[in-house]
């Protein structure tokens, strides 16, 4: 089946951290593992594509990607408290020794990294603000990398990515104003691919020229898989991967496109949806939501499956085993503001959600509800494959 463009999910399925919390964590880091000067490879870290001797193959770093955003809700805003449990339940129950911060606010995102730092994680950071004008979204990257490099100072395992899909995000680079209009100008063909290569060319260059000027780690971009990125600019090339094949033969030979460039290979997202067929909609099973109606509803009649959204992690992982990739970070870990209803099928939007976790709320028809999630198929089966990784290390 053919593959379309990767986006971000949790931007289109549609409270904040203080930074003290974010700064008083990094003195314990630093107490943990010492400071290093700019360049210094700490005892046991990895330089990009280097294997350590004796290392099994396999994928080497298991993760999940955690997004930051303030919720659409009063119910769903970002809570510090609520984020320092789920990085816990990262660690100790999905067994991840990576998780992908993701997500806009530069307070969210550096209390993120900082507590799952110092909880021992490591660390891909990735700030993706959007539909602003450029300046706001280089300053947002600038800001966010200074922090990424304090942590990396102070003993962290640190990654920068300098953001996601910028042909979605970054106005300018695709027709429309927002990202919905961008995916629908790309999907119908509404865009000028020449001109929109060399508007994602620039801006592309421009963000690693910012993200190497404050930040001395490893550098990455997550890009959608038809991206034509110059990946000269970067020490990981980051994909976001949604395809679906039959067999793994495919699969294996449409990444190793990805292994040319003869750097790292990090899948900065994958993951479907919970209900049946939605693997084949290679990264579109989000768009089964009439957003029109009120409350919003899911079309036509999909059948629930966490064990579809289970297997096909299962099936991807065996693939990115297989080719002993970097990384690879699920998508995502909770979706606060695609509640599931259990008892009533056509509004239940955790089916058109992507994260391992369930979103219950306390009262389903206020926006200002209590909620908790609760594990599904997907979260048991990462659990397994990564605990099983971790004891193999």
């Amino acid at each position: 089946m053919e593959k379309t463009t990767g986006i971000d999910r949790a931007q289109l399925l549609a409270g904040t951290a203080s930074a003290a919390l974010a700064a008083a964590l990094l003195p314990a880091c630093a107490a943990r593992a010492g400071e290093k000067r700019p360049g210094e490879e700490r005892p046991g870290e990895e330089r990009p594509g280097e294997e350590r001797p004796g290392k099994r193959p396999g994928l080497r770093h298991h993760g999940v990607v955690y997004t930051v955003g303030a919720g659409e809700t009063p119910g769903t805003a970002f809570s510090a408290n609520r984020m320092r449990r789920d990085i816990r339940v990262i660690r100790d129950e999905l067994h991840a020794d990576t998780v992908d911060v993701t997500g806009d606010g530069v307070e969210r995102l550096t209390a993120t990294a900082a507590e799952a730092a110092e909880r021992g994680l490591r660390v891909w950071l990735q700030p993706t603000l959007g539909d602003v004008p450029e300046r706001d979204i280089l300053e947002h990257l600038a800001e966010t990398g200074r922090f990424a490099e304090r942590l990396r100072r102070q003993g962290a395992v640190v990654d920068l990515s300098v953001g996601c899909e910028f042909g979605l995000f970054v106005p300018g680079i695709v027709p429309g104003d927002t990202v919905l209009e961008r995916v629908r100008n790309l999907l119908d063909g509404k865009v000028d691919p020449v001109v929109m290569q060399r508007r994602l060319d620039r801006f592309t260059a421009k963000a690693a020229a910012v993200g190497r000027s404050v930040f001395r780690g490893r550098l990455s971009y997550a890009a959608a898989q038809d991206d034509r990125v110059d990946w000269r600019l970067f020490d990981v090339v980051g994909i976001d991967y949604y395809s679906y094949f039959a067999d793994k033969a495919h699969y294996i030979r449409e990444l190793k496109r990805y292994l040319r460039f003869g750097k790292p290979l990090a899948i900065t997202e994958f993951g479907t949806c919970a209900y049946v067929g939605a693997p084949e909609t290679a990264g579109m099973g989000w768009d089964v939501v009439d957003h029109d109606k009120h409350p919003e509803e899911i079309k036509g009649h999909l059948v629930r499956s966490e064990r579809t959204q289970a297997a096909y992690l299962g099936q991807l992982l065996d693939v990115f085993d297989s080719l002993d990739l970097y990384a690879a970070m699920a998508f995502e870990f909770v979706t606060p503001d695609a509640p599931h209803r259990p008892d009533d099928p056509p509004h239940d939007l955790d089916m058109a959600g992507y994260s391992v976790t369930k979103t219950l709320k306390d009262r389903p028809d206020d926006p200002a509800s209590g909620w908790h999630w609760e594990p599904k198929a997907a979260f048991h089966a990462l659990a397994h494959r990564y605990a099983t990784a971790r004891a193999a290390r």
